[in-house]
């Protein structure tokens, strides 16, 4: 089997890919917390809870939430202000 080598083109190309996806998983790490959304599903996994009780925040306004159809999204800001909202300090 003859040994591949790529022309200088190809080398070029290949480059301008990785930085092109490089620059993209650098924007989706610096992605705000305010642009972020979770589903429903995702919600009760992050905070184990139940459909019943996720149902209960929501109606209580608890938790803030926007509803497409049948499906539910919650901000991921919001979750972590519900978290720190009620974050109980270490007594010392």
């Amino acid at each position: 089997m003859p040994f591949y080598e790529p022309s200088e083109k190809m080398f070029q190309e290949i480059q301008e890919h990785l930085k092109e996806i490089t620059i993209i998983l650098k924007k989706k790490q610096q992605l705000n917390p305010d642009d972020l959304f979770c589903d429903n599903q995702e919600f009760m996994k992050i905070m184990n809870i139940s459909k019943r009780l996720a149902q209960s925040w929501r109606d209580s306004g608890f938790i803030g939430y926007c509803q497409l159809g049948n499906k539910i999204y919650y901000r991921l800001k919001d979750i972590q202000n519900l978290l720190n909202e009620n974050y109980k300090p270490k007594k010392k």
